[in-house]
């Protein structure tokens, strides 16, 4: 079979996140079993118009800010006489609108809808131009099944008015033998982590305002931030701003290799976005041995088996955030059993399961796919 995806980045992007992560996890497989597997995504400084990716063939055309004009002038131009089985239009913020233009099996694929949380992360003019190609997704993709990573996400699609019975969860997944998948030996203070882009709809500064709430109970505790984004000025001076210098640390881009020391190091991990699809840094924290406070919202809702693998709390609640990690630090058996539960948790999504319910949600739609 020859799957051609049209996704904005690779996993190489400067600003490849968790959709990026999803999309190699899972496609990466679907080539390692034997299939031909095809991605359109928008060029960046440095890098080659092709690369071969975890067996996918890469193949990098426009910029970030155009891509979406670059997919049908591609298509028409290069991407036909690729003859490919199957598109998967992989829509983040802007849909591609391949039913107008494309005449193969299509499925769809969504990991969140923005609704109006992308006017806090673009602004009013950008964020109209996104919330009005996201609109018009149900009239343009109406025939078109779609593969969604959580039940929160097939429910924003129901309401955006997607037909139900064309929505297919397929959760997204870890591999356990990157990550210790048993509960280690925790850092000499208490410790919290953050880990993720520093993007304003990430909300990474409810962590900042919640810790110095935190700090009040266990005057010794630290915090770390993990990852980049435009939002780090901000962060940087509200840590000075609440005078949590001497508690606080940026540790920007990690490896994977630390990434995995720092969450398995933890007491906590912290995740208080507006909203995401899934939440795969809840996963990998819970693949470390880490239980997770995390906003009760779409997405991470679906990644947090609440009071097993961690806490829920009502997003923007700042002092019942800090609430709930005060109480993971200070209650020892509270920690314990959400630390071994995070772990059972965790184990039971991996990305050879995604994989192959994606690659049959494939099978099928060529199947059904409405022949001329």
């Amino acid at each position: 079979m020859r799957l051609l995806i049209f996704n904005w980045q690779d996993r190489n992007h400067p600003e490849a996140g968790g959709a990026e992560t999803h999309l190699h996890e899972i496609f990466g497989r679907i080539a390692r079993m034997g299939h031909s597997v095809t991605l359109l995504s928008c060029a960046f400084e440095g890098a080659p118009e092709q690369e071969m990716l975890d067996g996918i063939q890469v193949i990098r055309r426009g910029s970030r800010s155009t891509f979406n004009y670059t997919v049908p002038l591609w298509w028409r131009k290069e991407g036909v006489a690729l003859s490919p089985d199957i598109i998967i239009d992989d829509i983040n913020k802007i849909p591609f609108m391949t039913p107008m233009y494309v005449k193969r099996p299509i499925l769809g694929l969504i990991h969140h809808l923005f609704g109006e949380s992308i006017y806090s992360e673009v602004g009013r003019i950008s964020g109209t131009y996104v919330s009005f190609f996201e609109r018009r997704i149900p009239k343009v993709y109406r025939q078109v099944p779609f593969a969604v990573v959580s039940d929160s996400t097939k429910k924003e699609c129901i309401e955006l008015g997607l037909p139900g019975s064309n929505l297919h969860v397929i959760h997204n997944g870890i591999e356990p033998k990157d990550f210790p998948m048993r509960v280690g030996e925790k850092a000499g203070v208490p410790t919290v982590v953050y880990f993720g882009r520093l993007k304003r709809y990430k909300s990474v500064d409810h962590v900042v305002q919640a810790f110095a709430l935190v700090r009040r109970s266990v005057p010794n505790a630290h915090l770390q931030i993990i990852g980049r984004g435009d939002d780090l000025p901000l962060l940087r001076d509200l840590v000075l701003k609440n005078n949590l210098g001497d508690s606080v640390e940026f540790r920007g881009w990690v490896s994977g290799e630390e990434k995995i020391a720092l969450l398995s190091h933890a007491h906590v991990a912290v995740n208080p976005s507006i909203k995401e699809g899934w939440g795969i840094t809840n996963m990998e924290a819970n693949a470390c041995g880490t239980p997770v406070v995390s906003a009760d919202v779409p997405g991470l809702r679906d990644s947090v088996s609440n009071g097993v693998s961690g806490i829920l709390y009502q997003y923007g609640k700042i002092e019942q955030l800090a609430g709930s990690i005060v109480r993971v630090l200070l209650d020892d058996d509270l920690r314990s059993r959400l630390s071994e539960g995070a772990v059972h948790w965790a184990s039971s999504f991996t990305w050879d399961r995604s994989a192959h319910e994606m690659l049959a949600l494939c099978q099928q739609t060529i199947s059904q796919w409405p022949q001329d």
